[in-house]
């Protein structure tokens, strides 16, 4: 039973907010003056597992670029351990707790963001802005009863991007195809696709009844749908012509994205790509399978970074450099063993994903939320690091204030002179939130209410947070958590146990 019972809100009402002097100056500028925005979103990318974190078997030189040219914030936070949680909140700027549906959804889920809803795009669409979405989505698509034969909405291009080329949610999930705005493409009308999350289709192999068929052997939950030697989560039929091939997977979004800077170098615009590294199932291109060494979790790795310089690379092509800021971050901690055998745990050797942190994807401990977030613009943001506290889900107000807009909302804070490196204030606090369970971050401190269940994933090997305890910790001193302050310093654990009931109680109301 959870010793805080949260009730699920819907949309929450705009308001209007207050915009210092400093802001009404960056904002007298003229549309053809607006600053390009792309926003690198990796996927379970952990706080440890890039060299300008702390990394020593592994080397992110085009990441580190960003991060020794702008701002590294070590006390960023995505807003939930788990990914369509926090692409939620990113998009939104609202804590994903409040809203029920806000969980990993499967591949044949609704849309999960309300076309009525504001969110990054939309706010940006208004200034003159084109929007465009690559790679990962995993927010739902169409109103449930999804016909992938014909044109798939409402999606992405519903809440604000102009151009969308996605996959529907991950790439261990069906279907297994590529959807640009709104049709999958290749797709042979003889051949079309059907997808159950349910049951398997007559004849269809599944990994669970033929083994040989496969080149990746599954470890817990990846069973069904055998797509390229690969068991998936869920069964698909059909769609033969329409299937990606895995290791082609980081250069086609890779494409997708450079073009859309090609095409859209005259406008200013908004670019969201969605990296599906390192999530699983990890399949590197031939250039990158090995040269890790420590097997396809180290190769995505590097290959993701190889992908942003080359974005990178043509965002200075084009002369567009010095009028981007990319914000760079990732949508939960590390995961080892997240259901495939691919050596991930047996070739890790002295790399720690989660660098000095606890926990990790799943978890309520640090490691869960805590990641890299990384600001850059060239000649505008002097480089630097911040302890600052920030979340994606501050990006809403942040970017609002940036175009010179006045919508906001309540959970988003304006924090845009903390992500250009004006000032280190960042949140006085912040909710983190793990598979619905919560915790509050206060300065240095963390207090994790109890929860039932079990404290570690096995399947996973990963501590949950759960404890029949109030759990304190001062992030300062202790980094690690495991130092348990609840029963010594009553005074503090008093304190953050009535702001976080303060917060609860004022939102019911």
């Amino acid at each position: 039973m959870r010793s805080f019972k949260l009730k699920t809100f819907g949309l929450l009402i705009l308001a209007v907010s207050c915009k210092s002097n400093s802001h009404e100056q960056l904002n007298k500028q003229s549309t053809s003056k607006l600053p390009n925005i792309v926003i690198i979103y990796a996927d379970d990318l952990g706080y440890g597992d890039l060299s300008a974190y702390g990394a020593t078997e592994i080397s992110t030189p085009n990441i580190d670029k960003l991060a020794n040219g702008g701002i590294k914030f070590t006390n960023g936070y995505a807003s939930s351990a788990t990914c369509t949680p926090s692409r939620y909140a990113l998009l939104t700027g609202s804590y994903p707790w409040r809203n029920k549906d806000a969980k990993i959804l499967p591949g044949t889920a609704p849309l999960l963001i309300d076309t009525a809803q504001v969110t990054i795009p939309k706010i940006l669409k208004t200034k003159g802005y084109h929007t465009g979405i690559v790679g990962k989505w995993h927010l739902g698509l169409g109103n449930g009863n999804i016909n992938w034969n014909k044109h798939i909405s409402p999606g992405p291009n519903e809440v604000g991007f102009d151009y969308s080329y996605i996959m529907a949610a991950t790439q261990d999930r069906v279907p297994t195809v590529y959807i640009r705005n709104g049709y999958v493409e290749n797709l042979d009308p003889t051949d079309p696709i059907e997808v159950n999350y349910q049951e398997n289709y007559d004849g269809q192999p599944t990994g669970l009844d033929h083994p040989e068929l496969l080149k990746m052997k599954w470890h817990h939950g990846h069973n069904n749908s055998i797509v390229n030697g690969i068991p998936r989560i869920g069964f698909m039929k059909g769609g033969e012509s329409a299937k990606w091939k895995d290791e082609e997977m980081a250069d086609t979004f890779l494409s997708q994205a450079k073009s859309f800077v090609k095409r859209e170098k005259n406008n200013p615009f908004f670019l969201y790509y969605a990296l599906q590294q390192p999530h699983v199932p990890r399949t590197p291109s031939p250039e990158f399978l090995g040269k890790s060494g420590m097997g396809p979790r180290g190769d995505v790795i590097l290959e993701a970074d190889w992908c942003i310089g080359q974005l990178l690379e043509t965002l200075e092509a084009e002369g567009l450099v010095e009028n981007t800021l990319i914000i760079l971050s990732s949508d939960n901690g590390p995961v080892l063993n997240d259901g495939y055998y691919d050596d991930a745990v047996e070739k890790l050797g002295n790399h720690k994903p989660a660098g000095p942190l606890r926990g990790g994807k799943y978890s309520l401990f640090e490691a869960g939320t805590r990641v890299p977030f990384i600001t850059y613009w060239k000649g505008k943001i002097e480089p630097g690091v911040s302890e600052a506290l920030v979340s994606q889900i501050d990006l809403f107000a942040s970017l609002s204030t940036l175009v010179g807009s006045d919508v906001n909302n309540f959970d988003s804070e304006d924090l845009l002179e903390t992500f250009l490196g004006k000032t280190d204030k960042g949140r006085e606090s912040l909710i983190i939130e793990a598979t619905t369970r919560i915790a509050l971050r206060q300065g240095d401190w963390v207090m994790i209410p109890p929860y039932s269940g079990q404290a570690l994933i096995q399947s996973v090997n990963i501590e949950t947070g759960n404890s029949k305890d109030y759990q304190l910790y001062n992030l300062r001193e202790d980094v690690g958590e495991q130092k348990n302050l609840a029963k010594t310093n009553t005074e503090k654990f008093q304190e953050m146990v009535l702001e976080l009931e303060t917060i609860l109680q004022r939102d019911k109301n």
